[in-house]
């Protein structure tokens, strides 16, 4: 009998790995600007209940990298390709080349492309921003000639912004599948759309077609800049930050060693030397509030999660449904000021009052009249224990959480695996998941070949196969390969960093390892000229 069980599991797995079973929904869902450490299950103080039980419920990589920006990150997890080979090298403009064309490349399929190709439906809620094909967004005026929208690159349908970030209450951009909306009314929330059009869509397609798998793309703008959030969101937050930014700090390394996220031997990232003690730095009330509202704006990202989650349930697909959560960059260290111009920041609200642009302490953030950040400080706190920020390929700039949720596929539960991996590897993650092969030709143009790996084996705990992974972002760059990265600043000199002794990067080997740093940089400069990467400034 002990035979013939085993027999039957040896069967069933075999069947398992030849793809016999239902393939997976797939969801992947990424905030805006969030700092390593902000999740509770990546060391925050932040109540993040449904994040943390996805975590408990599957695995999280512990060295897991976007690409230090917002429109990069999102080429890249769209197209498998470093961004620069996908055509959004920097922002979203015209840069003169094909790596900075500000918009994805007709050489790229999008993961939504590929997938629709093996038989998805596909969805998406949320931020686009990887054209600059806009028309008139602030006039509600689409383009004549519309091109890379979600609708084109293999998208069924979409709910969300264009454009970039902007304010939670008239978001710029606002569409609907081909269509600019009109300003939404009443008690509006950008986040709180999101995440209710992407329930919606998990309803609307178990209602519609049950049979087929489902591919959706969540890409909240949460909690990047303005800080804006409603007064009950705030008022559960305040009073949590008063103690400041150097206790914050503390607090997150104690609970990220203590949860093994990082090794005990790693010393804490100095303070940034810009950054006064919380005793030295005025305006307390103020420099509490910017904190507690994007505290507020990640507890209600992580709430909208758990709508998603709970529509998946309420319909029998959470079992089979790959769930991966990420960000696209480190914490955000920009602080906003008066003479801020952008196309996503209003002059007006939706009633006719001034909006009041600019980090000013006389002024609480949270309000639709209100557009501020919350700026240096608490973004080193967001980055514990890392160096450095948003548009810095330090650890701080590219550090991202990972978590995966897939109860019939992954093994384990609450379980932490090292990696690395890098955003550009998703689109092969999910391929491998569906059983599904890349499109290689789309309108009679030759796909570039995907450049990222699947993640399976290593989310299931098989060691990752080494390979050289890259990053350039205005003039930032780095090449890591296996426990080695040799990183630098923009015209700043190489340094070397042993990942696995020292990965908040306080230990400068260059010079200690001078042919190892050499061979380092010949890799990152062969890449470099095979990606398309250009010298920062673009225009000199």
């Amino acid at each position: 009998m002990v035979r013939l069980v085993a027999m039957v599991c040896l069967l069933l797995s075999s069947s398992l790995a030849q793809g016999d079973s239902p393939r997976p929904d797939i969801i992947i869902i990424m905030a805006d600007d969030m700092g390593w450490s902000d999740i509770g299950c990546y060391g925050g103080e932040i109540k993040t209940p449904h994040l943390d039980e996805l975590a408990a419920e599957g695995v999280r990589l512990s060295q897991f990298y976007n690409t230090a920006r917002c429109c990069p990150t999102r080429a890249s997890l769209l197209t498998g390709l470093y961004a620069h080979q996908a055509g959004v090298g920097h922002m979203v403009y015209d840069g003169g080349s094909a790596g900075y064309r500000g918009e994805l490349s007709p050489t790229t399929a999008t993961i939504a492309e590929h997938l629709s190709a093996a038989g998805y439906r596909t969805y998406m809620s949320g931020k686009w921003h990887v054209t600059h094909n806009l028309g008139k967004a602030k006039q509600r005026s689409e383009p004549k000639q519309r091109t890379n929208w979600p609708i084109d690159r293999g998208f069924q349908h979409f709910f969300g912004t264009i454009h970039g970030g902007g304010s939670y209450y008239d978001p710029v951009s606002l569409t609907r599948d081909e269509r600019y909306l009109p300003a939404p009314d009443g008690d509006y929330h950008y986040t709180d759309a999101i995440s209710a059009e992407a329930a919606n869509f998990i309803e609307q397609h178990a209602d519609q077609s049950p049979e087929d798998p489902l591919f959706m793309y969540v890409a909240y703008t949460a909690p990047h800049w303005p800080l804006h959030a409603r007064p009950a969101d705030i008022e559960r937050v305040k009073g949590r930050y008063r103690d400041g930014w150097d206790a914050m700090r503390a607090a997150r390394l104690k609970r990220q060693r203590g949860m093994g996220l990082i090794d005990a031997a790693w010393d804490l990232s100095p303070r940034d030397s810009r950054i006064k003690t919380w005793q030295q730095t005025p305006n307390h009330p103020w420099q509490e509030r910017r904190m507690e509202v994007y505290a507020a704006q990640v507890e209600q990202l992580d709430r909208g999660i758990g709508q998603i989650v709970k529509a998946l349930k309420a319909r029998g697909r959470l079992e089979n449904t790959l769930l991966l959560f990420l960000a696209d960059n480190g914490g955000c260290a920009e602080e906003i000021t008066s003479g801020w111009k952008s196309l996503t920041i209003p002059e007006k609200t939706r009633d006719g009052r001034e909006v009041k642009n600019g980090n000013n302490p006389k002024l609480l953030p949270g309000p639709e009249v209100t557009y501020q950040s919350y700026g240096l400080p608490w973004a080193n706190a967001s980055n514990t224990p890392f160096l450095l920020y948003k548009h810095h390929v330090h650890e701080g700039g590219i550090a991202s959480p990972l978590i995966a949720h897939w109860p019939a596929g992954l093994p384990g539960k609450g379980v932490i695996h090292d990696g690395p991996g890098h955003v550009i590897d998703l689109v092969s993650t999910c391929l491998d998941a569906a059983n599904a092969d890349p499109i290689t030709e789309r309108e009679g143009i030759e796909m570039q070949p995907i450049e990222g790996v699947s993640l399976l084996p290593v989310l299931s705990g098989q060691p990752a196969t080494e390979r050289p992974i890259f990053w350039e972002h205005e003039g930032n760059r780095a090449v890591r390969l296996g426990r080695w990265k040799l990183v630098a600043r923009h015209n700043q000199p190489w340094q070397l960093f042993d990942m696995v002794a020292d990965r908040t990067e306080l230990n400068n080997l260059a010079t200690q390892k001078p042919q190892l740093a050499r061979a380092l940089e010949a890799t990152y400069q062969q890449w470099a000229r095979r990606a398309l990467v250009r010298p920062w400034p673009l225009n000199r």
